[in-house]
């Protein structure tokens, strides 16, 4: 699933330029994750970088709205970086 990120956002600015998908953008308010950027790090690192760097506990979820796989994610990172030899 891709991850949201709550009203508990204090817009530290930390997780944008740690996403590898650059699905991290600024909102009206907070920052917010383009669902179909997210790969949860799937094809990066292990866990999610943007949950890593976040100073403020249970501030980035998981989006309980777009429930996907591993295998899922892993497609769409496969899509997104290496569509074109496919």
């Amino acid at each position: 699933m891709a991850l949201l990120i709550t009203k508990k956002c204090i817009n530290c600015d930390m997780c944008e330029p740690e996403c590898p998908n650059q699905a991290i953008t600024m909102g009206a308010e907070i920052y917010e994750i383009d669902p179909n950027r997210c790969t949860e790090c799937v094809g990066h690192y292990g866990t999610p970088t943007c949950q890593k760097v976040c100073p403020i506990d249970n501030t980035i979820l998981q989006d309980p709205t777009l429930i996907e796989s591993n295998e899922q994610l892993w497609e769409k990172f496969v899509v997104m970086y290496h569509g074109d030899r496919l």
